[in-house]
Parts: structure tokens; sequence; C-alpha cells
């Protein structure tokens, strides 16, 4: 008998190197021999071409200048497929802000929604006003026409019920131990990492702690610094004097776990996340982990897990950053702390099953 057939719409291209699309990608891998998977992407996020990968079909279309531009005519490409070029069994929705196709999508199909984060009155420096306005707005169409909601993030979850009075499912994110070659014996650096860098990433709250405290450690940051230039033009600026290396973004993930594992402290002083793929990666990686006290990071780890500072603080930050120098044992301590939960509790797998579940309750 042949699979059923769900399109994935949202992570707007494969292989990941971040966010939502490490999410799919996982699930595809660990779902894609019950289920026949075809992936809608964008070439601004994927340099493959529309084929058959390793077990699942890609569709991608030609990108359209500007971010926010980009998106809508991806998501206005993307239904106009599914509604009247092919068939599916069910669609399998992410992000929030998608809301605007949902309705239609509704005329046709069930859908299934995974929320990886939330607006709510929040607002999101990268996008202008009325991108922020109107994300709101699609937002309040997922909630209310999507036929099965997930989010990522427990919070996000608590939060989307009450505000919308609609059942949202917390399933977290997890990882996937990667083998790598053995870490050197003197770690020389600490590492910032990011795919897309601008202010909700704090890294500028780093670079101010690290010039206050008058700090000499030489520092990486891996990501995209071109999201907005004037927080380029900022970061450069608290820069000067400081010993940092920009690394642009690394899309293959076992060059970016290397980097990581080979460093002596991850500092993760993201202001907003929903649930950080980036965190439990490194965590994975027995890394010791500075990171903001925000929600999002302390429902998942504990104290005795990593090391926290208060968020959007950096003399915060900066204490802290002196205490890891100075209790270097505790630190590991805290990541193998760290490590033995997310590999115990965290693992694709298990939460595969529970996509699994939901899925065949729609595919009758």
């Amino acid at each position: 008998m042949n699979n059923k057939k769900i399109a994935i719409i949202g992570l707007k291209g494969l292989p990941a190197f971040g966010g939502a699309a490490a999410v799919g990608e996982n699930l595809i891998n660990h779902l894609k021999d019950r289920y026949d998977f075809t992936v809608y992407s964008v070439n601004s996020h994927t340099d493959k071409v529309t084929n058959n990968i390793s077990g699942y079909k890609q569709i991608v279309f030609n990108k359209t200048l500007g971010n926010s531009i980009n998106t809508f005519v991806y998501y206005l490409k993307t239904l106009f497929h599914v509604m009247f070029v092919a068939k599916y069994d069910l669609i399998f929705l992410h992000h929030s802000e998608s809301g605007f196709i949902t309705p239609i999508l509704k005329i046709k199909y069930k859908v299934v929604l995974t929320i990886h984060g939330v607006f709510h009155n929040k607002t999101d420096p990268k996008f202008n006003k009325i991108s922020n306005f109107l994300f709101r707005w699609f937002e309040k169409l997922n909630m209310k026409y999507a036929d099965f909601i997930i989010s990522v993030s427990q919070q996000d979850a608590s939060s989307s019920k009450k505000k919308y009075k609609r059942d949202v499912v917390y399933i977290p994110n997890g990882v996937n131990i990667p083998k790598l070659e053995p870490v050197p014996l003197e770690k020389s650096y600490w590492l910032f990492a990011a795919s897309r860098i601008y202010e909700i990433k704090g890294l500028h709250l780093l670079l101010e702690a690290m010039k206050t405290k008058k700090f000499t450690n030489r520092l990486k940051v891996i990501g995209d610094l071109e999201q907005k230039l004037d927080y380029k033009r900022k970061i450069l600026t608290l820069s000067q004097g400081l010993d940092i290396d920009y690394i642009d973004r690394i899309k293959n993930k076992t060059a970016l776990f290397q980097m990581i594992k080979n460093s002596k402290l991850f500092i993760f002083p993201s202001i907003y996340e929903a649930m950080s793929m980036m965190l439990l990666e490194v965590a994975s990686l027995s890394v010791p982990i500075i990171a903001s006290d925000i929600s999002a990071n302390k429902s998942i780890f504990s104290d005795d897990e990593m090391l926290f500072f208060k968020s959007n603080d950096s003399t915060s930050l900066g204490n802290k950053l002196m205490f890891a120098e100075r209790n270097k044992k505790l630190m590991l301590q805290n990541a193998n702390n760290a490590f033995t939960k997310v590999t115990s509790k965290y693992n694709w797998e298990n939460i595969s099953k529970n996509y699994e579940n939901i899925f065949n309750s729609f595919l009758v």
C-alpha cells in the first residue's frame, strides 16, 4: 500500500542549517518510511533544485527580493501548487505567520500546524511595523483555522491556549548526537553562534560585557551578520579593541558542531527564543554554556546544567563570564549534567513518535 502524502510548508529549504527547517528535517528523517513527504522550498534558503532527495521530494521556487516579500510570495506559490497542481492527504504547516493561507488550505485539506514562536504583542526587529502587524494577524488566522496546533515552546503553548482558547500541544525540539573528531587538549576560544544575527540574539550584550570587564579572551562569532545593516555597524563598533573572529554562517552541521565542540565556553545571550535548537545542540556536545535567563531557556535547563545571567543585562553577563573563568571545573560538571538531560529527554526518535500519532489521527 502506498504511503499517505504529506505536504510540508514553511521550512523554506533543506538541507537545514537551523531553526524550523532543522526540526522538519529531523522529523522527515525519522518518518520518511511511513509517509510520502513533499517539502516546499525557495532557493533563498537552499542550493538544491526540485528533485527527490533521500526519501522525500523537494519543490524549490525562485526567490523574490526582500525578506518579507520573498516569504509572502513563497507562501502564495505554495498555496497555488497544493490547491491546483498537486494532491495530498494532509498539510504539515510551520510558523504562526503562515496563517494567511490556512483558511484557503482548509477548503481542501486538514492542516497540522507547528509554531516555532509567537508574536502576540511582541515585534521582531528584523521586520518593519507593517510586517509585524500582519504577522500578528496571520497568527490569529492560524490559531482559528488549523485543525491541530503544536508548539515547540512550553511557554508559548500555555500563552496561546489562554489567548486563543485553543488546545495547543507542547512537543519539544530534539537533537541528534553527532560523531566528531577528538577535541584539542587546550581549548583557546569562546564561541557565539546564531544562524541570523540581529538584536534579539544579544551579541551586543556579550561585546559590551567583554569591553566593560576588559576581557582579552578570543571570541569566535558564527552567523549571518547582514540581516540588519544598522545592527552590523553597531556590532563592528563594539568589536573595536576585542579579539574577535567573524565567521559567516556555516551550513555544514558537522563543521559547525566541530567548532562548537572545540570551544571552551559557549555564550547564548538571546533576548527572545521559543525553544532554541542551538542551545540543545550545544548541550549535546558537552560544552559549558552561559545563557540568558529567559523562560524558554530555564524551562529546559536548570542552574546545575548551565550558568544563567539576567536577560538583556550586559553587567550581569560580564559577572557570569568572570565566574565561569574562575570556576572551570563547575562549568564542566554543569555541561555534563546538561548533556545527560538532552540525550535522555530530547531525542528525535521519541519526539517523532508523537508527530506520527498526530498525523495518523487525520489520515484515516
